[in-house]
């Protein structure tokens, strides 16, 4: 899946700097968004005091929020800070696409591949962007749950987390990998990022008394029947789990285990997790027994709904997912870039929390007389709309309404940046950066010259007066740089658009041996440069050649016989009055369409550059 690969080192300095500062900028101004919205409430706290004790008064009428609410509030709310915070890895802006994303969606079916890989194209053409909006969108979600325990705003913050974490099950796990081959709830079926979808929307549910009714009937069972149907996927016979060794290799689980193993983490880690390999190696049929034995009883157990036997239950499966998160999941983020800490943490939660919905004794009191009273009349946000009305909600509102507010603030600051980077086709010039360094910039005459454009007419630097010329030097029989470069400098004509009348795209022949125009249309067909209008192709005799490429610094070596020409890839802005403005390293680097499209960025945006300055 080639869109998914920048063609860069996930370490390479340049874009990790960039990652590291884009995080740290926003994080501060994070900061300042609670900071200045926690100044304005107290502000207007101080000068509105009756709405504030009125707001204590009904917040003491609020009916205590349930406990398996606040189990899966809270600790999914810490599990997205800490997915926040591995998102955070510098490596994760570059490597996501190419090192988690594509081999993830490796196995499974071809449409699945390709509507990961539109994913992973886009962020791999805005690495900064994406990786930074990951941080900070997984962190205000988490800040979001935590902070809000009751009432809409807690609500919402269920629906933000059930709704991101479907975007990262879809696009992040290839549909937790429901539809590859070796699907086992082990290894995190069906994926981490479901898990949380299922606990946001559980978070989203109105506090009714039929809603809480119906999750005490209906919660635990459902977790009951989804492990019978793991169990018997797991038991399926000609899926490799019963082997620990087939043909002297791994069997399937074993080779899990053991991949796990030799990820990078600490020693003892890996010695126990190595050992537990080799135990799987030498044991498959009881360890694959074990595993299937507990999820189908456990299974069936809770499909009685004995508060009796589920409590065992519960605690037994509870002890295995922690086991199989240590022994099998490697804890989940450990060794290449792990974004999650996988499924057996928000699995236990949510077990736990069917637990305590199950046994939670039925809402009996009644609603204060004074409580409904103080929710009747029109809607609130008919009076809100008024300024006065505003502030006296600020007023009223809770520091758990004011952080949640915060929180949604942090959202927006980490998608807003990546919505605005889709805005533009273009991959950002980062890239091009990274591969080819920073552009230098100059200020002096530009070297004349006097040649012949692809057909057979003049062209003088001169008579390109006026116009602000975008100019490189090409080989027309390269088959490596040369045919990147041409296409980059025609997507940056077609990324100026109608600025682009003013402004000359120009490729000086840079290879003598080959001068006449015939191989500079035969060129210009192949890389569809024929109905570019502003665009020229020059050449001359090897003298004139060879005195341009002087008096620019270019360099051109003819090797030996069947070898590539040796020579500089490189370009130059020139402004409309001809003076020299910009020198940029035109290596294309790896030449993927994420870093054609930032060199066509790079050179579009320097060409319009000098054409505002002159």
């Amino acid at each position: 899946m080639p869109g998914m690969n920048s063609g860069l080192n996930p370490n390479d300095p340049t874009v990790v700097a960039a990652f590291k500062s884009a995080v740290i900028h926003q994080g501060v101004i994070a900061l300042l968004i609670f900071a200045l919205l926690s100044l304005a409430w107290v502000s207007i706290r101080e000068w509105s005091p009756a709405p504030r004790a009125e707001a204590a008064r009904l917040a003491r009428l609020e009916e205590p929020e349930p406990q398996w609410r606040q189990l899966l509030r809270i600790g999914f709310g810490i599990l997205w800070l800490f997915d926040g915070v591995l998102q955070a890895q510098p490596a994760m802006a570059v490597g996501l696409p190419s090192q988690v994303i594509e081999p993830t969606a490796a196995s499974s079916p071809a449409w699945v591949q390709h509507l990961v890989n539109w994913a992973g194209t886009t962020w791999s053409y805005h690495p900064i962007q994406a990786g930074a909006a990951a941080v900070w969108i997984q962190a205000g979600i988490g800040i979001w749950l935590l902070v809000a325990a009751r009432g809409p705003l807690s609500r919402l913050a269920g629906l933000a987390s059930a709704g991101w974490g479907l975007i990262v099950w879809v696009f992040g796990e290839s549909f937790g990998g429901i539809f590859a081959p070796g699907l086992t709830w082990l290894f995190g079926a069906p994926g981490a990022a479901a898990l949380y979808c299922v606990a946001g929307i559980l978070v989203a549910l109105p506090g009714r008394p039929q809603v809480s009714a119906w999750l005490r009937r209906w919660m635990l069972p459902a977790i009951g029947l989804f492990l019978i149907g793991m169990a018997v996927l797991q038991a399926w016979p000609g899926r490799g789990f019963w082997q620990g060794a087939f043909r002297g290799q791994p069997g399937t689980l074993a080779g899990m285990v053991q991949s796990m193993a030799a990820t990078s983490q600490p020693g003892g880690l890996s010695a126990l997790v190595s050992s537990f390999g080799s135990l799987v190696r030498a044991q498959g049929f009881a360890v694959n027994l074990v595993a299937v034995l507990v999820m189908a009883l456990a299974g069936a157990v809770f499909l009685t709904r004995r508060p009796r036997l589920v409590r065992p239950a519960v605690i037994a499966l509870t002890a295995f997912c922690v086991a199989d998160w240590v022994l099998v999941e490697d804890l989940g983020f450990f060794g290449g870039l792990g974004t999650d800490p996988n499924s057996m943490i928000p699995m236990a939660l949510l077990v736990i929390a069917g637990y305590l919905a199950l046994t939670e004794a039925p809402a009996t009191a009644e609603v204060p007389a004074e409580a409904t009273t103080a929710a009747a009349g029109p809607p609130a946000w008919r009076g809100q709309l008024k300024l006065a009305a505003l502030r006296q909600s600020a007023a009223g509102s809770s520091v758990r309404t004011m952080a949640s507010v915060g929180a949604i603030g942090v959202i927006i600051l980490g998608a807003a940046p990546m919505a605005a980077a889709q805005a533009s086709p273009q991959a950002s010039a980062i890239l091009a950066q990274a591969i080819a360094g920073s552009t230098a910039p100059l200020d002096s005459p530009a070297p004349p010259f006097s040649l012949t454009d692809q057909h057979g007419k003049p062209v003088t630097l001169a008579s390109l007066h006026g116009r602000a010329v975008l100019l490189t030097f090409l080989d027309p029989v390269c088959v490596t740089d040369c045919p990147l470069e041409a296409q980059e400098v025609r997507q940056a004509g077609a990324l100026l658009g109608a600025e682009g009348r003013h402004i000359a795209l120009v490729a000086i022949n840079l290879n003598p041996d080959y001068n006449s125009p015939g191989y500079l249309q035969a060129f210009d067909r192949q890389e569809h440069l024929t109905q570019v209008s502003n665009w020229h192709y020059l050449t001359g005799s090897p003298g004139q050649l060879r005195q341009v490429y002087l008096r620019y610094g270019v360099a051109s070596q003819t090797l030996p016989a069947g070898s590539m020409l040796g020579h500089s890839d490189v370009a130059f802005v020139i402004d409309p009055n001809g003076r020299m403005r910009e020198e940029l390293d035109f290596d294309p680097g790896p030449g993927t369409a994420a870093t054609q499209s930032s060199f066509a960025a790079e050179l579009a945006g320097a060409a319009s550059k000098v054409l505002s300055q002159s």
